[in-house]
C-alpha cells in the first residue's frame, strides 16, 4: 500500500523537529552563559578559585552547546525558501529584516568574543577576559530578543498593511514590540535560566551523592539552587499574566489548551481528560470547578469561550495542545515544590538530604522537556495560521514534491540523532572528570550540612586536547 504523504503535514512535522531540536541549545547557552558570568564576578571580588574551576568547568559544557546551535540554527533560515517560500514572499519584508539585525549583532557579537571567553585566561588580563563574558552573554540575550520579536509578530502581527497580498511595515516599533512579545521574551529568558539552573543543580547533586568534587559541587550547589527558587515562582505568576495575554489575542488557543468545548461561566479546570474532536467532548474528565474562569478573569463566574465558537477549520490540533500545556505546567509545579523544599532544607541546614539529592538529579532534563512542551503549545496552538489571522499554513508552503520533504527529514531525524548522542558522550566525558582544581581543597566541611562528607577532590590533569 502506497505511503500518503501530505506536504503540508510533512513541512511542518520537519519544521518542528527541526527548531525543537535547535531549541535546546540557545536555552541552554542563554541560561548558562549567565550563569558563567555570575561565576565570573564571584571570583573577581572573592579572588576565591573555586568559583574560577566552575567557569571553565561549565564554559566546556557552554562550548558544546554553542556549536550545536549554530550547527542546528543554519537549516531552518533555508526552510523558509525550502519548505515554507509563501511565508517568504508575503512576510519576507517584515521577517527578514528582523532575522538579519540578529545574524549582524547577536551572532558575530558571540562569535567575536566566544574565543577569548574559552582560551583565554593565561592570555588577557582578568578584566578583559569579563568584559568578552559580557559580551557573550549579551550576545545570547540579544538573539533571543530578535528571534522571538520576529515570532512573537507571528503570533500577534501589528504594524503592518497588506499591499496586493504582501505585509508592509508601517511601525517597526508595532512589529517589534508587538502585544505578545515582552511576556514571550521575558517568558523565555526565566525558562532558559532555570534549565540552565536545574542542569547545574542536578550535576552537582549527583557529585555530591557520589562524594566527587564536593568543595566545587557545594557552591555550584547553592548558587544555582538560590536562582532556581527565585525564578521557580516568578515563571508561574508570569506565565498567568502571559495566559491572560492569550486570551484576548488568540481565545482559540487558550479553550484548547483548557479543553473547554462550550462557551462556559465559572469554567472548571481540567485537571485531565481525554479530548474527543470528533464528537466534540472531553472524556474521562477530573476537573476543579469554576478555576479556569478565576485563572484567566480572576473572577470565579467569568465566561471563557469554548472551541464550538469557532468553525472545525479554524481550531488548532486540540489533544496536542492540551497534553502539552499540562506536561509544561506540571512540570512548572514540580519545579516550584524543588525549590520550596531547597528553601525548607536549606533553612532546616539540611539542605543535601539525600533523597533531595536524587530529586536534583533525576530533574536534571525536565527543563528542557518543559521548554520544548511549552513551545508545543505555542506553536501548534496557533493552527491552522502561521501568520495569526493572516496567512494560514497551507498558503504559505513551497510548490514541492511531498516525497522530496520525506526524504530529507528522515535525514534530518538520523543527523541530528548522530549529533545528539554525540553531545551526550562529550558531555559524559567531560562531567564524568569534573571540574579541574586550581588550588588544594579544605577537608573542613561541615558536616551537619554535607551529610558528614569527609573527603576532598581528588586533583585531575587537564587534558586539553579533544575536550572542545
Amino acid at each position: 500500500m502506497p505511503l500518503d504523504f501530505n506536504l503540508a503535514i510533512l513541512s511542518r512535522v520537519q519544521f518542528a523537529f527541526t527548531i525543537g531540536f535547535h531549541i535546546i541549545w540557545p536555552t541552554l547557552t542563554i541560561g548558562l552563559g549567565l550563569f558563567l558570568l555570575i561565576l565570573e564576578t564571584l571570583w573577581l571580588k572573592t579572588k576565591n578559585t573555586i568559583y574560577k574551576d566552575l567557569y571553565r568547568f561549565w564554559a566546556k559544557i557552554f562550548a558544546l552547546a554553542f556549536g550545536m546551535g549554530i550547527v542546528t540554527g543554519i537549516p531552518l533560515s533555508y526552510q523558509f525558501g525550502t519548505n515554507f517560500s509563501g511565508l517568504s514572499e508575503t512576510a519576507g519584508a517584515v521577517l527578514g529584516p528582523l532575522l538579519s539585525v540578529e545574524v549582524m549583532t547577536a551572532f558575530f557579537l558571540e562569535a567575536a568574543f566566544i574565543g577569548v571567553m574559552l582560551f583565554g585566561w593565561e592570555k588577557v588580563s582578568p578584566s578583559i577576559h569579563f568584559m568578552a563574558t559580557c559580551f557573550v552573554v549579551l550576545g545570547t540575550h540579544n538573539s533571543a530578543f530578535w528571534i522571538i520579536a520576529a515570532n512573537s509578530w507571528m503570533h500577534t502581527p501589528q504594524g503592518v498593511d497588506m499591499n496586493s497580498g504582501i505585509f508592509v511595515v508601517n511601525s517597526w516599533w508595532k512589529v517589534i514590540f508587538n502585544p505578545s512579545m515582552p511576556y514571550r521574551f521575558i517568558h523565555s529568558l526565566i525558562s532558559s535560566y532555570l534549565t540552565a539552573s536545574l542542569c547545574v543543580v542536578g550535576v552537582c547533586a549527583w557529585y555530591l551523592l557520589k562524594q566527587n568534587h564536593i568543595k566545587a559541587a557545594q557552591k555550584g550547589f547553592s548558587i544555582a539552587l538560590i536562582f532556581f527558587s527565585i525564578l521557580a515562582p516568578l515563571q508561574i505568576i508570569l506565565g498567568d499574566m502571559h495566559g491572560i495575554e492569550v486570551l484576548e489575542y488568540q481565545p482559540v488557543k487558550v479553550a484548547a489548551m483548557e479543553g473547554l468545548w462550550d462557551t462556559t461561566k465559572g469554567a472548571p479546570l481540567v485537571l485531565f481528560a481525554v479530548p474527543n474532536s470528533k464528537e466534540e467532548k472531553n472524556e474521562d474528565v477530573l476537573s476543579i470547578p469554576k478555576l479556569t474562569s478565576f485563572i484567566l478573569t480572576h473572577d470565579f463566574n467569568g465566561e471563557v469561550k469554548g472551541l464550538k465558537n469557532w468553525p472545525k477549520a479554524e481550531r488548532p490540533p486540540v489533544a496536542t495542545v492540551f497534553y502539552a500545556f499540562r506536561i509544561m505546567v506540571g512540570l512548572g509545579f514540580l519545579f516550584l515544590f524543588i525549590a520550596i523544599a531547597g528553601v525548607f532544607l536549606r533553612f532546616r541546614k539540611n539542605l543535601l538530604y539525600r533523597p533531595y539529592l536524587w530529586l536534583c538529579a533525576l530533574s536534571t532534563p525536565l527543563g528542557f522537556i518543559a521548554t520544548i512542551s511549552g513551545w508545543i503549545v505555542a506553536e501548534v496552538g496557533r493552527q491552522p495560521y502561521v501568520v495569526y489571522g493572516h496567512l494560514k499554513t497551507v498558503d504559505a508552503l513551497s510548490p514541492v514534491i511531498p516525497e522530496a520533504v520525506f526524504v530529507s527529514l528522515i535525514g534530518f531525524i538520523i543527523t541530528y540523532s548522530l549529533m545528539f548522542f554525540s553531545f551526550l558522550f562529550y558531555c559524559h566525558h567531560l562531567i564524568k572528570k569534573g571540574p579541574q582544581t586550581t588550588s588544594e581543597e579544605s577537608k573542613d566541611v561541615d558536616e551537619s550540612e554535607w551529610l558528614h562528607v569527609a573527603t576532598h577532590t581528588t586533583h585531575l590533569t587537564q587534558d586539553r586536547k579533544g575536550e572542545i
